[in-house]
């Protein structure tokens, strides 16, 4: 992952996992940007397992990326709907780390 992420969220990544009191969807996202040690799918897997059934608009928005990533565009429209959010022109790189900045800062 080449984005550049905020610096209390890059300082977790050093951990085996997120931290307990982190909310689903940063904690998918946690497991995007360190898990370089399992396969992608294995990552994605893990990732979507958090959020899948999540609520809120932020699970829906880490839910459409996971989604984007798979190449499921028509998936990803859904959950970007439920999220409010538009769907993305960037890169996978540049989306996720928006979501990391916006997740990052939510407390």
């Amino acid at each position: 992952m080449t984005e550049t992420l905020p610096d209390a969220f890059a300082a977790t990544l050093t951990e085996p996992e997120p931290p307990a009191a982190w909310p689903a969807p940063r904690a998918a996202l946690w497991w995007l940007a360190r898990d370089a040690t399992e396969t992608a799918d294995a990552t994605w897997a893990r990732a979507h397992a958090l959020v899948q059934d999540a609520s809120g608009p932020d699970a829906a928005w880490v839910h459409a990326h996971l989604h984007r990533i798979e190449g499921d565009d028509g998936n990803a429209r859904y959950w970007y709907g439920r999220a409010g959010q538009p769907v993305p022109r960037g890169t996978l790189a540049e989306e996720r780390a928006a979501l990391i900045a916006a997740l990052a800062s939510a407390g």
